[in-house]
This record gives C-alpha cells, sequence and structure tokens, in this order.
C-alpha cells in the first residue's frame, strides 16, 4: 500500500497564539511591577512599556479581526512567533540581555515553532532566536541592580550562559520536532490502517447484501408470476398466450437465480463468519499464490492436536497476514511457508522465507510507521515500514502478539504472530485447548 500523502498543517490557531501572548504581557506587567516598585531597581520604564504595549496593540488587532478558532496559515504563524521574539528580545535588551534570568522565554518561541511548523518556517523563528541570544550577548543596558556599580559578570560567563541558551533552543527545538513528527506520521499510519480495514469488511459485507437484495427482489417476481398465470389462463390459444407462458419461465428462473444467491449469500456469511484455520491461513495468501517463481507451502504441527475448524473470521487477520506474506513473497528468492502450531491454549502462525534476511538497522525500527532513514536490502528493494506497521497494528488489535527474526543456519526472515485461541474460536469450548509450538528452529 502507498503512503496517503498528508500535509504538515499547524496545531496552531488563532486563539492559542493570543491566549498565549496575552499571558507573557501578563506576566511582563506583573514582573515589571515587582522589579520596579518591590525592588526599587531604576529601569528605563520608556523602551520597556513600549515593547509591551506593541504586543497589545497586535494582540487587540488579531482578537478583533479574527476568529479564536481560525487555523492559522504557516506564515502568518512564522509572523507572529518572529515578532514575539523581537518583543521579548527588545525588553531583554532594557533589562539585561542575557544576564536576565528571564531570558529562557526566547526558547519557548523556538520550541512552539518547531513543534507546529515545517522544517523551513522552523528554521526561520529559530535562527531569529539564536541571533536574538547572540545580539543580546554582545550589546545590552545593564541589569537593573542597587549597587552604585551595577551588576557586572565576566565576559567569560556571558559567554557560557550564550552557550547554554544557544544549546538550550537546539535541543528543545530538536525535540519538539521530533515529537510532532511522530505524532504526524503515526496519524498518517493509523489512518493507512483504517481505510485498509474498512475496505476489507466492505468486502466481506458483499455476501450478505446479496442475500438481502435477492430476499427484497423475491415479493416483486412472485407478484409477476402470479399475474403471467391468470393472462395464461385467461387468453385464448396463440401469440399472447405463448409470451405469457414466456413470462412465466423467465420468472420462475429469476426466482432460481436470487434463490441462489440468497443461499450462496447465508452461506458466505457462515464461511467469512466461521472458517477454518486452514482455510483462513490460504485466504489470507490468495493473492500470492501464483507468484511466479516464488513457492508458499502451507503446513500444520501434526503433534498440536485435531485442527481448528471454527475460527472466527475477522478481516484484520486476513489483512494484517496479508501484509506480512506480502512482504515475506517479495523478498523470498524461490520459497515461502507458512506454519500453524497451537497447544496449550496458544495458536501460533509462523511465515518464514528464504531471502536475505532483515538488515540489522532495520531490524531496530521494525514496526515503526515510516522509519526515518528504512534501509536497503541487497537488491536494492526498501526496508519494511507502513505495510509492516499495519499487520501489526491489526494483528494487535485481535489480541495477536508478533516476533521476527532472521533465520538460524540458512537463509531468509520470520514473522511468527500467536494468540490466546479463546478470541479466534467462534465457541471456544467446541474447541480443543491446544497451543503453538515454534516449527522452525529461530
Amino acid at each position: 500500500m502507498a503512503p496517503i500523502a498528508f500535509e504538515h498543517p499547524s496545531i496552531l490557531r488563532q486563539g492559542t497564539l493570543t491566549g498565549l501572548r496575552w499571558f507573557a504581557i501578563l506576566g511582563q506587567l506583573i514582573v515589571l511591577v515587582v522589579v520596579k516598585f518591590g525592588f526599587g531597581f531604576e529601569m528605563p520604564l520608556g523602551g520597556i512599556l513600549l515593547a509591551i504595549a506593541a504586543g497589545v496593540v497586535v494582540n487587540l488587532y488579531a482578537t478583533l479581526s479574527f476568529s479564536p478558532a481560525q487555523p492559522m496559515k504557516p506564515t502568518e504563524v512564522t509572523a507572529y512567533l518572529c515578532f514575539d521574539t523581537l518583543q521579548i528580545a527588545t525588553i531583554l535588551y532594557f533589562t539585561g540581555g542575557i544576564q536576565n534570568p528571564f531570558a529562557l522565554w526566547l526558547i519557548m518561541q523556538a520550541m512552539l515553532a518547531a513543534s507546529s511548523l515545517r522544517l523551513r518556517h522552523a528554521a526561520i523563528v529559530i535562527g531569529l532566536v539564536v541571533a536574538c541570544y547572540t545580539f543580546l550577548a554582545l550589546w545590552h543596558m545593564p541589569l537593573p541592580w542597587t549597587t552604585t556599580d551595577g551588576f557586572a559578570v565576566p565576559q567569560v560567563y556571558n559567554l557560557g550562559l550564550w552557550i547554554a541558551l544557544v544549546m538550550g533552543v537546539a535541543f528543545t527545538s530538536a525535540y519538539a520536532w521530533r515529537v510532532t513528527q511522530e505524532r504526524v506520521k503515526l496519524a498518517q499510519a493509523l489512518t493507512a490502517t483504517q481505510m485498509a480495514l474498512s475496505r476489507e469488511e466492505r468486502l466481506t459485507a458483499l455476501d450478505g447484501l446479496a442475500a438481502a437484495a435477492a430476499h427484497e427482489l423475491g415479493t416483486p417476481l412472485g407478484t409477476i408470476q402470479v399475474t403471467a398465470r391468470e393472462m395464461e389462463r385467461e387468453l385464448p390459444e396463440g401469440p399472447l398466450k405463448e409470451d405469457a407462458a414466456l413470462l412465466i419461465s423467465q420468472t420462475q428462473r429469476c426466482q432460481r437465480i436470487l434463490r441462489r444467491l440468497s443461499e450462496a449469500g447465508q452461506a458466505g456469511d457462515a464461511v467469512h463468519n466461521v472458517i477454518s484455520l486452514d482455510s483462513l491461513l490460504r485466504e489470507a495468501a490468495r493473492p500470492f499464490i501464483e507468484s511466479p517463481g516464488k513457492a508458499i507451502e502451507f503446513s500444520f504441527d501434526p503433534e498440536s492436536g485435531p485442527l481448528p475448524e471454527r475460527l472466527q473470521r475477522q478481516p484484520e487477520i486476513i489483512y494484517g497476514l496479508r501484509n506480512l506474506i506480502e512482504n515475506a513473497t517479495k523478498y523470498a528468492e524461490s520459497r515461502v511457508d507458512i506454519s500453524a502450531a497451537w497447544r496449550d491454549g496458544r495458536l501460533e502462525v509462523k511465515i518464514s522465507d528464504d531471502g536475505p534476511g532483515i538488515p540489522n538497522e532495520t531490524m531496530l525500527r521494525l514496526g515503526e510507521p515510516y522509519p526515518r532513514s528504512p534501509a536497503k536490502h541487497s537488491d536494492g528493494k526498501g526496508g519494511l515500514g507502513l505495510g509492516f506497521f499495519i499487520a501489526k497494528t491489526l494483528l494487535e488489535r485481535t489480541g495477536g502478539a508478533l516476533r521476527f527474526g532472521n533465520n538460524t543456519g540458512r537463509k531468509g526472515a520470520w514473522v511468527a504472530v500467536s494468540w490466546p485461541l479463546a478470541k479466534l474460536t467462534e465457541n471456544p469450548k467446541s474447541v480443543p485447548d491446544v497451543s503453538p509450538r515454534e516449527v522452525y528452529a529461530t
């Protein structure tokens, strides 16, 4: 299945940014009042109040002009965060630069950008934050202090502060960016999984729909047949009587066809809802059984007891196993083995191939949606990604547990899925209490 292309929309709305800015403005005013009147520190109030007033004006304009629920475009979010960065940097310039304890506030702008914008837009904000820190480390007004000499620290300490702040920007931005990317990838993969499952469920419902259509069409056909018989009895011998007889025969034929559809629909429901283990595995492998040059072999552990015959047919299991079999067929050189064993109340299905095996770098990330750097096999084919994630998600949804690895002593890889039989059987009491054992050495 091809990955679904998703945009990376901003997760910020107008109300979110304006709310954060009101919070920042309130905090700036409180700190200003406490430092000026509480501690008695002298500060250039004109420049500080002008910077705070600029934030109030921009926030009032945004609040009155736009709906709080309006999603913001990436360029708009970038402009807002750049303005906030410059507003905070201006206040810091008048209050000691990076020596001000509140210099950490600039890191918040970088983190917001990294978590809500594409890389090119986030880089603008992060670059501006670093530039502001660099400027404030070199040029700023003295930190407000009560002594006549003011507050001064050695330049090497300023250098250490600058390095610490820039490293904080880098770390928090990278972390926020990575978390956001994982969230977006997971949302994409889960959407693709839901689409695949929905498609499988629609196919499962077709036989039931056929039976329902046959039932609905039976009544009007019966009425047509009764009317045609009345016409046949009342019409004299001739072409019209023959036409009535033909109409009767054709309606009877339609009824037979509908009866077969109804019976097939009912039988199809039984086949889809209750299925043997052998039929389940063969249905999952059906699209690949005729793969040119690839043999698919089925085997069942003879020591496990009678073959389970009344398993629930779950689309998640069919589609999940099909994805695993597709991967095995894709990388196998000539053979794919599908084995099953059951004992102690558990069933295990193992899919093994004779291909190049799973590279170590892929093994570490197998099961994640859209691996960051999918490994290449020796034949140039891309490593496992979304398909394996979908299979894992669907099978775990049914209570299954996945294990995987490379074959020991021979080429190829294996994937094993095990379930409690009670979760798969139509009537757990009717199925022997048996479970899987590993057929192939791992």
